[in-house]
C-alpha cells in the first residue's frame, strides 16, 4: 500500500473539509426515515466514521430537528484479540453513557455468532480443521452472519437501511476496485450497493481518505464519547513491527494502517504480526504469549491429527496418480480432546501471569455455552458416549465449569466403553460400527415410531465398512476406475 497519496484535506483544508462532510452526512441522514447502522470495530477507520456520525447528529439536534435512532453494531467473534476486545467494550460503554447524557439516540449492540457457529464449537466440537485459504469457514459464520442477521431484521421493519462503514480505497488496490464497482451499481447518489443484502445500502464517508488522513482527524478531533484516540494510536503502534507508527511517512516506512487487529486464532495469515509485535514491543503484554503459541500450533501441518474420511464419511483421493492418498477429514477424537486441553492450559497460564491486566483476571478463552454445545456434539452427533469433556475440564481447570447430566440411560459409561473396545480388539472400524449401532438403537428404543432407524444404521455401515485407511484408498481407487469406465455398477456408494 502506498502511503504518499494526496491528502483528502488538501483542496480546502482540514476543518472546512470535515465541516463539509458532517453537513453532507446530516443532510443524507434526514432525507428519509430509514434506519442507519454504523459498523464499529474499535479500529481507526470505524472510529473516524462513528465520530463523523456523532457530529452529524449533534448538528441535527442543534437545528431542533427530530433525530431518528442510530444503531452501532460490533461483532465479537469470541476469539478477538483480548486487548482489542477490552478496548471495544470500554468504548461501547462510554458511547452508550455519553449518548444518553447528551440526549442523542445512539444505541450500541454487541453481536456474537450463534453458538453452533463459534470457532471452538466448529474446531473442537465438529472437528473442522483450522481455517485456511481453501477452507475459510470462519469469516462467514463468525463475522458476516451476525451483522447480516441484525441488518435483515432492521431492514425488514423499515424496507431499507443504511450501513455506515470505514472502507477506504487506499487500503488496497482490490478494495479500491470493489468500491468503484459497487458505486456504479448504486441507485442512490452518495451510496453504494451492499455486497450481500438487497435492502441495505452502504455509506462510506471516508472512502477517499489516506491512512494519515484518518490519524490526523482522530488526533485533531477528540472522541466525543470520551475514548482516548491517543491510546488507540498507541495500540496500533504496539502492534506494528518495530513499534513505529508515524503520521508523515515516506514510501519505505510502514503506516499504522498495516497493523491487523482481529481474531487471535487467525490461521489465514502465515504470521500474526500484530500480536507478535504486541508481545515483542511491550513487556506488559507478555501474558499473550500462550495465545500466540496456541495459534501457531493451529498452523502446523495436521494430517496426522485428522480422519482419513471426510465429515460425512466418504473418502476423497488427492495427490499424484501413483501415490494417491485420502483428503484428510475432521480432527480425530483424540486430537479434539487434545485441542481442548491445550486451550484450557493456555487459559490457566494467562491467568497466572503477573502482567495480566486486572480487568482480564477472569478471562475465558472458551465459555460455558460453547463447552455445553461441544459436549452435545461429541455425545449425540459423534456418538462418543464416554462423555469425557467434563472430566477434561475438571482436570485442567477444576471448578471453572459446571455440567449437568445429559441423560440417565447411557448405553455406555467409560468403563463399559473400554470393555467394548477391548472386545473389538485392534479393529477400529468394528468398534465404531458396534458403538454406533448400539447407540442408535438406544436412541430409538423408547420411540413409538422408529422412523429413520434403518437409514441411520445404513449410514453407520457406509461410514465404517473399511478395514483401515489402506483399504479405504484401494476402495476409492477401484470406484474411481469403474466410474471413469462409465459403468453403472459402482461399488457401495459412500457419500
Amino acid at each position: 500500500m502506498s502511503n504518499n497519496k494526496r491528502s483528502f484535506f488538501n483542496e480546502i483544508g482540514f476543518k472546512p473539509t470535515i465541516e463539509k462532510l458532517v453537513d453532507l452526512t446530516a443532510k443524507l441522514y434526514l432525507e428519509d426515515d430509514n434506519p442507519w447502522v454504523v459498523g464499529y470495530s474499535g479500529g481507526k477507520d470505524s472510529s473516524a466514521c462513528l465520530q463523523l456520525m456523532w457530529r452529524a447528529l449533534e448538528k441535527i439536534k442543534s437545528q431542533n430537528k427530530p433525530i431518528k435512532p442510530l444503531h452501532v453494531i460490533t461483532t465479537d467473534t469470541l476469539v478477538e484479540n483480548p486487548v482489542v476486545a477490552t478496548w471495544v467494550k470500554t468504548s461501547l460503554d462510554l458511547l452508550r453513557n455519553k449518548a444518553k447524557d447528551k440526549g442523542l439516540p445512539i444505541f450500541p449492540s454487541l453481536l456474537t455468532p450463534n453458538i453452533e457457529e463459534t470457532f471452538w464449537v466448529n474446531l473442537i466440537g465438529k472437528g473442522y480443521p483450522a481455517p485456511n485459504t481453501k477452507f475459510r469457514w470462519c469469516t462467514e459464520r463468525m463475522k458476516i452472519r451476525p451483522s447480516d442477521r441484525f441488518l435483515r431484521k432492521i431492514s425488514a421493519e423499515s424496507g431499507e437501511s443504511v450501513l455506515v462503514i470505514g472502507t477506504r480505497k487506499a487500503e488496497s488496490a482490490n478494495r479500491a476496485i470493489s468500491i468503484r464497482k459497487f458505486e456504479k451499481e448504486a441507485t442512490r447518489e452518495n451510496f453504494q450497493k451492499h455486497i450481500n443484502l438487497l435492502n441495505v445500502v452502504s455509506y462510506l464517508p471516508i472512502k477517499d481518505w489516506t491512512n494519515d488522513d484518518v490519524w490526523l482527524y482522530l488526533l485533531q478531533e477528540p472522541s466525543p464519547w470520551g475514548i482516548n484516540n491517543k491510546d488507540l494510536l498507541s495500540m496500533y503502534q504496539g502492534a506494528t513491527d518495530g513499534g513505529e507508527c508515524p503520521l508523515v511517512v515516506d514510501t519505505s516506512t510502514p503506516s499504522c494502517g498495516d497493523s491487523r487487529f482481529g481474531c487471535w486464532v487467525c490461521t489465514l495469515v502465515k504470521q500474526d504480526k500484530s500480536m507478535s509485535a504486541m508481545v515483542q514491543n511491550d513487556s506488559e503484554k507478555s501474558w499473550m504469549e500462550p495465545l500466540l503459541q496456541l495459534r501457531n500450533d493451529l498452523t502446523e501441518k495436521d494430517f496426522d491429527k485428522r480422519e482419513f474420511r471426510r465429515l460425512k464419511g466418504h473418502v476423497q483421493l488427492m495427490g499424484p496418480k501413483d501415490d494417491e492418498t485420502t483428503v484428510p477429514g475432521p480432527y480425530t477424537k483424540t486430537s479434539r480432546e487434545e485441542w481442548l486441553r491445550k486451550l484450557l492450559q493456555a487459559q490457566n497460564k494467562i491467568r497466572n501471569n503477573n502482567q495480566l491486566p486486572k480487568d482480564l483476571k477472569k478471562i475465558q478463552l472458551i465459555n460455558q455455552d460453547e463447552l455445553n454445545q461441544i459436549r452435545k456434539i461429541w455425545f449425540y452427533d459423534k456418538l462418543e458416549t464416554d462423555d469425557i469433556l467434563p472430566k477434561i475440564c475438571e482436570t485442567e481447570v477444576k471448578g471453572e465449569y459446571v455440567f449437568e447430566p445429559l441423560e440417565d440411560n447411557h448405553v455406555f459409561d467409560h468403563d463399559i466403553l473400554k470393555i467394548l473396545k477391548e472386545t473389538c480388539g485392534d479393529d477400529e472400524m468394528i468398534f465404531e460400527i458396534a458403538r454406533g449401532l448400539l447407540e442408535t438403537e438406544r436412541k430409538h428404543f423408547k420411540s413409538n415410531r422408529r422412523t429413520g432407524l434403518f437409514d441411520e444404521f445404513e449410514n453407520i455401515f457406509r461410514k465404517s465398512f473399511y478395514k483401515d485407511k489402506t483399504d479405504a484408498i484401494e476402495y476409492a481407487k477401484q470406484r474411481k476406475k469403474i466410474k471413469n469406465q462409465g459403468s453403472k455398477e459402482l461399488p457401495l456408494e459412500n457419500n
